[in-house]
């Protein structure tokens, strides 16, 4: 079975209290509920982790490494900031997909750059959480097992 991790970075914790008018009322429960039903469908081993730390998120990244076989990541803020969690991706070699509920190009200047997206599959942004299910969808494509 195909083991996946998704990993959620600061405050991604804090949906459906945070900023409303641009992340709606979805919820981090919410999110992991509906990943996992598809999971069930897709016959996908699914885990999730969320971090407010640069450091626990590049722990669990590496901790991926030989056990899991895909990685979906939302690495919030950190995406615009974080060369060391784009490095983690790189080294542990598993096909990533970067995934933002906003689309982070019609936001603020300063978010439009990733220093995550070079080093995944490709970048989903702006679906909410269909974009997370599209990742899902996407990865059990993408890897052969």
């Amino acid at each position: 079975m195909k083991k996946i991790m998704v990993i959620n970075g600061p405050n991604i914790n804090m949906l459906g209290i945070r900023e409303p008018a641009i992340y709606g009322k979805i919820t981090l429960k919410d999110i992991e509920n509906q990943v996992s039903e598809l999971a069930k469908i897709l016959k996908i081993e699914v885990d999730f982790y969320q971090s407010n730390s640069e450091g626990g998120i590049i722990g669990k990244i590496q901790s991926l490494y030989k056990t899991f076989d895909g990685l979906i990541i939302n690495p919030a803020a950190y995406t615009h900031t974080s060369i060391a969690i784009r490095d983690a991706i790189s080294a542990i070699g598993l096909p990533a997909i970067e995934v933002h509920i906003s689309n982070i190009y019609e936001r603020e200047e300063f978010r439009h750059k990733s220093f995550i997206a070079d080093v995944c599959l490709e970048q989903i942004c702006g679906m909410g959480i269909e974009g997370y299910l599209s990742a899902l969808r996407k990865l059990d494509k993408a890897i052969k097992k």
